[in-house]
């Protein structure tokens, strides 16, 4: 897939795992490489990023038999912005659809 595709949608991915519940970086990593192939180390920056927006807070949560881990939790902002994006991401995927459609059929007419 085109890696310009995905820069642009994984803040958005991000985002959206967090608004059911407080996640650390790895288990975000693992439950998005599940649906698209990305690179180790790729949602570090943006966990920074969207933490240094105050769209998320972080904590240490002990765990059994190994370090604390840090899990990333949205604010108000972080969820009010997910909310606003998301219906972005679909009306400009909605608008990219029908674009792409409506070329097929104009090529099919010819």
């Amino acid at each position: 897939m085109n890696t310009q595709y995905k820069k642009g949608i994984l803040e958005l991915c991000v985002l959206s795992l967090l608004m059911s519940c407080d996640r650390y970086g790895y288990e975000i990593s693992e439950l998005i490489s599940a649906h698209i192939d990305i690179s180790d180390g790729t949602v570090y920056p943006i966990l920074r990023k969207l933490k240094s927006e105050g769209m998320l807070t972080t904590y240490l949560q002990e765990e059994s038999g190994g370090p604390p881990r840090k899990y990333y939790s949205l604010t108000i902002s972080g969820r009010e912005t997910y909310l606003k994006d998301k219906n972005e991401y679909f009306d400009f995927a909605r608008s990219v659809e029908n674009l792409l459609k409506s070329e097929d059929r104009n090529n099919d007419e010819k």
